[in-house]
C-alpha cells in the first residue's frame, strides 16, 4: 500500500470526526455516570433528599448534551488548524499528513486501536482518541485497500 491523496476536511467533517472519537473513548462515562446518577437519584428520593435526587436525575438527562457540547465547543478551536488543504501519504508503514499548518508522520504499531466507520477510520493511543482520517479523502479502491491493510493487520496481532 502506497498512495497520497489531498483533501480539505469541512467543519462539519471534524467535528463529527471528533464527536465519535471522544464519545468511543469516553464509552464507559456515556453510559455509567447518567445510570450512577439516576440510582443515587432515586436513592435521595427514597430518603427524602427530594431535592438532591431531583438535581441527580437532572444532571443524568443534561450529561450527554453537556458532553456533546464541550467536545463541539472543543473541535471548533481546532477548525483553523485542521480545516485545511492536507496532504496524505498512507504507506505499509504508517502514515504522514502535511498542511501549511502542519506535518505529521506516525507509524502503525504507535495505535493500540483502529475503529473502521462508514465515515471515518478513528485512530487511539492508550485507548485515548487522537486523530482520524475521512473515508471521503479516498476513492474507493483506495478505502478497501486500507481496509483489508488494516484487517491484516488485525488478524496478525490477534494470532
Amino acid at each position: 500500500m502506497d498512495f497520497t491523496v489531498t483533501y480539505e476536511p469541512t467543519p462539519d467533517e471534524v467535528a463529527r470526526a471528533l464527536e465519535q472519537g471522544v464519545r468511543q473513548q469516553l464509552r464507559t462515562t456515556y453510559l455509567i455516570l447518567p445510570l450512577v446518577l439516576v440510582a443515587s437519584g432515586l436513592i435521595c428520593i427514597l430518603v427524602d433528599a427530594t431535592y438532591t435526587g431531583t438535581l441527580m436525575l437532572v444532571l443524568a438527562v443534561v450529561f450527554p448534551f453537556v458532553l456533546n457540547w464541550s467536545i463541539r465547543r472543543t473541535g471548533k478551536r481546532q477548525l483553523t488548524y485542521l480545516c485545511v488543504p492536507t496532504t496524505i501519504r498512507l504507506t505499509d508503514d504508517g502514515y504522514e499528513a502535511r498542511s501549511d499548518h502542519f506535518t505529521s508522520a506516525t507509524q502503525w504499531s504507535l495505535f493500540g486501536r483502529i475503529v473502521t466507520g462508514p465515515e471515518f477510520w478513528l485512530f487511539f493511543v492508550n485507548k485515548q482518541f487522537t486523530g482520524f482520517l475521512s473515508r471521503r479523502a479516498f476513492n474507493g479502491e483506495q478505502q478497501a485497500e486500507f481496509d483489508a491493510f488494516l484487517a491484516s493487520r488485525q488478524s496478525a496481532r490477534v494470532t
